[in-house]
């Protein structure tokens, strides 16, 4: 019942002791009884319980000229769903990328998680690797480091290295090599932005290619692949945001506070000569 989101583990026990749930046409009000969403009928204040919903996750290696959006205004343009196996179901994109960009895309259609992954207050961060003419001087990566101003405001701060090269698994497309690579992570997400921020400190970008949002790396896919997430990656993706924690959390079973220990009164707790009563603690050195 919990995780058909009729409510908190303890609001579903209060609904099942006041007699208010029926399992096969029977009120049910003892805890811990079993039943089978699958099999069995469930009924919650007379509404049927909905069965639990199973969503779909996989990962795309978008092409150049592919539209990372749901539909092509004209209708001539390929867009990224039609990439997808034709009995996925309804999917929609996690995050933007451009028509000429490439590189990972996330499909699914569980709304929460792509939320979560978007949403700039919860700044998860997206990894692209970006080729311009030449190397950039110290100055022009400082700037992208601290923020570029475009006309949309102040960019954050990104994280920024130049690279010798490209992580092996990536397999490109056919398109510009000749350059310097750059390693670019972004915890927002402005339309366009990394090439707004490159031009504007005088190295156009001439490839972007995303390899990863959060822990979710393109890895291996080939290009215009798209291959369902293993379990793995799912929970991967879902701790990222917390809602893997959350979900264990529901599932922990409750368990009772323990009396306190009772000391003896001839002994005396241990450590309290020594250290006036305190106990040691350690902690580990920041790296």
């Amino acid at each position: 019942m919990a995780a058909a989101g009729i409510g908190s583990r303890r609001k579903c026990e209060e609904l099942i002791t006041a007699g208010r749930v029926q399992i096969n046409g029977k009120v049910v009000n003892t805890l811990g009884a079993k039943a089978d969403p699958a099999r069995d009928r469930i009924v919650v204040d007379g509404k049927p319980l909905k069965p639990v919903q199973t969503h779909h996750y996989y990962k795309l290696h978008k092409p150049r000229g592919v539209l990372g959006d749901t539909v092509s205004e004209d209708g001539e343009r390929r867009t990224v769903l039609d990439l997808a196996p034709p009995d996925a179901g309804r999917l929609f994109p996690v995050g933007r990328l451009d028509l000429h960009s490439e590189g990972l895309v996330l499909l699914t259609d569980d709304g929460e998680l792509a939320h979560l992954l978007t949403h700039p207050r919860y700044e998860h961060a997206k990894t692209y690797y970006v080729l311009v003419e030449s190397l950039p001087t110290a100055a022009a990566l400082n700037a992208l480091r601290q923020g570029v101003d475009l006309p949309e405001g102040r960019t954050a701060p990104a994280e920024v290295e130049v690279v010798q090269e490209l992580p092996v698994e990536l397999n490109l497309s056919k398109g510009p090599n000749e350059g310097v690579w750059l390693r670019i992570v972004l915890r927002e997400g402005k339309k366009r932005q990394i090439r707004h921020m490159t031009a504007a400190v005088g190295y156009p970008t001439l490839r972007l290619v995303r390899w990863a949002i959060g822990p979710l790396t393109l890895g291996k896919v080939a290009l215009g692949q798209c291959t369902p997430l293993t379990p793995t990656e799912v929970r991967m993706l879902r701790r990222a945001v917390g809602l893997e924690a959350a979900r264990i959390e529901r599932k922990r079973p409750a368990t009772a506070a323990r009396p306190p220990a009772q000391r003896s009164p001839r002994s005396k707790p241990a450590g309290s000569a020594a250290h006036g009563g305190r106990t040691q603690r350690k902690f580990n050195r920041p790296r």
